[in-house]
């Protein structure tokens, strides 16, 4: 099990661009995957960006693709999502997710696949 405490949230006009980080006390040697997760104003919460700590594997929401990138730092025990050309419907609530065994057969966009989740961040793009 790790914590996961994220930050770097904030508000931005459209078009301008933020970084989110997920500290990971525990190491992110410990995990398999993580993901970040965002959740609108009644909205259900749903995946943006996935990577695999063991094996390298990236994926993203197809509405993220080309403007969101996410990165891992080892030595820093560190998750990152730089997020650029964001739009008013990026607007959420970010949450940074991990797990820590295998996940065969299952899907890195459900909140179900993941065991740690931090508190959140929250993220406004205005227009």
């Amino acid at each position: 099990q790790v914590q996961l405490v994220e930050s770097g949230g904030g508000s931005v006009q459209a078009g301008g661009s933020l970084r989110l980080s997920c500290a990971a006390s525990g190491g992110i040697a410990r995990t398999y995957y993580m993901a970040w997760f965002r959740q609108g104003p009644g909205k259900e919460r749903e995946g943006v960006a996935f990577i695999s700590t063991r094996f390298g594997n990236i994926d993203y929401a197809d509405s993220v693709k080309g403007r969101f990138t996410v990165s891992l730092d080892n030595a820093k025990n560190t998750l990152a999502l730089q997020m650029n050309s964001l739009k008013p419907e990026d607007t959420a609530m970010y949450y940074c997710a991990a797990r820590s065994s295998l996940f065969l057969g299952r899907r890195w966009d459900l909140p179900s696949t993941y065991n740690d989740w931090g508190q959140g961040t929250q993220v406004t793009v205005s227009s």
